[in-house]
């Protein structure tokens, strides 16, 4: 289905919304998928994280490499446009939701 890739020290992401505010976000996993061969990664406010429920959001990105192609762990996030991709990363994101709710990744 995908490889999910294991995060240790997950990162923290600022994300800047259309009004220009920033909010910190932590990583929750990230996976590439068997589908399309492309990078997914899901992040949750971090002002949410010991909250009863969280809002998940979900981008696509490439990991970014630098001139003599070794990864430079930055990444450039892009927003998932399609009802198949979102369909996708739902189905992945339940395989670690248990029966009372809980993200186990």
């Amino acid at each position: 289905m995908s490889e999910n890739q294991p995060r240790g020290n997950e990162e923290i992401f600022t994300l800047v919304d259309e009004k220009g505010n920033e909010e910190l976000y932590k990583e929750a996993m990230r996976f590439k998928s068997d589908q399309n061969g492309k990078w997914y990664i899901c992040l949750y406010p971090l002002d949410e994280e010991n909250a009863d429920e969280v809002d998940i959001e979900a981008f696509s990105f490439e990991p970014a490499s630098d001139m003599d192609g070794v990864d430079s762990g930055d990444i450039q996030l892009m927003p998932i446009e399609s009802d198949e991709e979102w369909a996708m990363v739902q189905e992945v994101l339940n395989t670690f939701i248990d029966d009372e709710g809980n993200f186990n990744a």
